[in-house]
């Protein structure tokens, strides 16, 4: 054989294994290479997605949590003044009854004293009646007059 003979060969079988390799094994696999890089590409814009929409998440998050602090702040507040609100309104309470149990132990002490008064009175009276009696029973001796009301000033 002829060495040109068999490089045109060697030519031709070359040609014929590219255009047949062309016509039927390269478009499966450029297929197959398009879907993996259309797939891989979905994939990263997947991700990418996922990481705006974790960002915005986050996000919503952050603005939930600081709204709910915000509202936690307020109502913790509101239960402090209405609880200084219901404290004083009970020291202004015990105050008032405070009044009006020292003003009802004054008239029943003052009602107590005006009869402690009222029967010392009539106690005094008793005596000045009884001592009069005495003195008036007896003859009038000076010396006697000065015992009666020694006696009677002792049970005053």
């Amino acid at each position: 054989m002829n060495i040109n003979g068999t490089l045109v060969a060697q030519a031709i079988v070359f040609a014929l294994l590219v255009l047949f390799t062309m016509k039927f094994v390269w478009p499966p696999i450029a297929a197959a290479l398009d879907e993996r890089a259309s797939k891989i590409a979905a994939g990263l814009a997947a991700a990418d997605k996922a990481k705006s929409e974790l960002s915005s998440a986050n996000k919503r998050v952050e603005d939930e949590l600081a709204k709910s602090r915000a509202e936690n702040t307020a109502r913790l507040a509101d239960a402090e003044r209405r609880g200084q609100a219901i404290v004083e309104e009970a020291k202004s309470k015990a105050t008032e009854e405070g009044n009006k149990i020292i003003a009802a132990a004054k008239v029943e002490a003052e009602q107590q004293t005006i009869k402690a008064r009222e029967t010392l009175r009539e106690q005094v009276a008793a005596l000045a009646v009884k001592g009069a009696e005495q003195i008036l029973r007896k003859e009038v001796n000076a010396g006697v007059h000065a015992d009666l009301l020694g006696r009677l000033s002792a049970e005053l």
